[in-house]
């Protein structure tokens, strides 16, 4: 796969994210692409869990024109919204979706993979227009999602941490915390030197 700089891949394990075959229709798959409000570990470094979080409202603007539907975000596409293959909806959970795989051979066969439970975990692609990060929880929050380029069924979730945009993310939010760290040790030291120097 190709990864864009700016591109951002989310593969979270929650039961909520799984795809599934609908009961009693031919060909449909539907699950969740992405939760709101619901923190997620994303990071770990040292013993340090990272969490990030998408608001509520981060897909109001997003630019969702045309999403594609594709497994492991390459290949071939097996369903698409400008043909009304795909749908996408933002409700009170998070980015409902909902797949008609009917349309060709090779994505009938993605189908009976997902009816048989052999690909099961649902990932997106998209960027980020606004965020910010909370220190004390060390979550990062999505406020406004830019974009979305496609949904994609996965067999294997992708480790975050090969993620080139989240791992820049996050080596740059450890560094500064490294930074204001040594400083206020830098500080703490300077007051002990001046009090044991006032005290002689």
């Amino acid at each position: 796969m190709a990864v864009k700089s700016d591109r951002e891949y989310r593969m979270i394990q929650l039961p909520d994210m799984q795809f599934r075959a609908a009961e009693e229709e031919n060909y449909i798959v539907e699950g969740y692409a992405t939760t709101y409000d619901d923190p997620y570990v994303l990071y770990e470094f040292e013993g340090q869990q990272y969490r990030e979080r998408i608001d509520r409202d981060a897909l109001l603007e997003a630019d969702m024109r045309d999403v594609i539907f594709l497994y492991n975000h390459e290949g071939m596409v097996f369903a698409r919204q400008s043909n009304g293959t795909l749908q996408l909806s933002s409700n009170d959970k998070g980015l409902y979706v909902r797949a008609d795989l009917s349309s060709t051979e090779d994505s009938r066969r993605m189908y009976e993979s997902i009816k048989a439970g052999l690909v099961t975990q649902m990932s997106w692609a998209f960027t980020v227009a606004e965020e910010d990060y909370d220190e004390k929880k060390k979550t990062r929050n999505i406020r406004k999602v830019k974009k979305v380029y496609d949904v994609s069924a996965v067999a294997i979730p992708a480790n975050p941490n090969t993620d080139i945009s989240a791992r820049s993310y996050w080596d740059g939010v450890i560094e500064e915390e490294r930074r204001r760290e040594r400083e206020r040790a830098e500080k703490v030291e300077e007051i002990r030197k001046l009090l044991k120097g006032a005290s002689e």
